[in-house]
C-alpha cells in the first residue's frame, strides 16, 4: 500500500461504512435515519481529506510505516476508543437493567469487551 493509498483508505472507509449504513437502514424501513448517517460519515469522510492535506499528524498516523511518535499515538487513540466504547455499554447494560430489561446486546458488547482485554493482557504479557 502507498502512502497515497493509506491517505485515502480512511475517509474511504468512512464513505462505504455509511453506504452501507444507508443500505441497512433502507431496508429497515428508516430511510431518513440513513440519509442522516450517510451525511455524517460524509462530512467526516470529507473533513479528513481537507484536512489530512495540512495535518502532520495525520499524514504521519497514515504512512505505510509510520514512526515511532505515530504508532504511539495511534495505539493510545485505539486504547482511548476502546475505553469509551466500554464505558458507554457498560453504561447502557446498568441503564437496561435498572429499566428491567434484560441488558441485551449491551451485555455481549461488555463481555467480549472483558475477554478481549484479559486475552491480550495475557498475550502481551508473554510476548514484549
Amino acid at each position: 500500500m502507498t502512502s497515497s493509498t493509506a491517505r485515502w483508505s480512511v475517509p474511504g472507509f468512512f464513505l462505504v461504512l455509511g453506504g452501507a449504513c444507508l443500505v441497512a437502514a433502507t431496508f429497515g424501513g428508516r430511510l431518513a435515519l440513513g440519509l442522516v448517517t450517510f451525511g455524517i460519515l460524509a462530512v467526516c469522510s470529507l473533513a479528513l481529506v481537507l484536512l489530512g492535506r495540512r495535518s502532520e499528524t495525520y499524514q504521519g498516523l497514515t504512512e505505510k510505516e509510520p514512526d515511532e511518535r505515530f504508532a504511539r499515538i495511534a495505539g493510545r487513540a485505539w486504547a482511548g476508543t476502546g475505553v469509551v466504547l466500554t464505558v458507554g455499554n457498560l453504561s447502557a447494560f446498568i441503564g437496561e437493567l435498572a429499566s428491567g430489561r434484560s441488558g441485551d446486546p449491551y451485555f455481549w458488547f461488555v463481555a467480549t469487551a472483558a475477554i478481549t482485554y484479559v486475552t491480550f493482557a495475557v498475550f502481551w504479557s508473554r510476548h514484549t
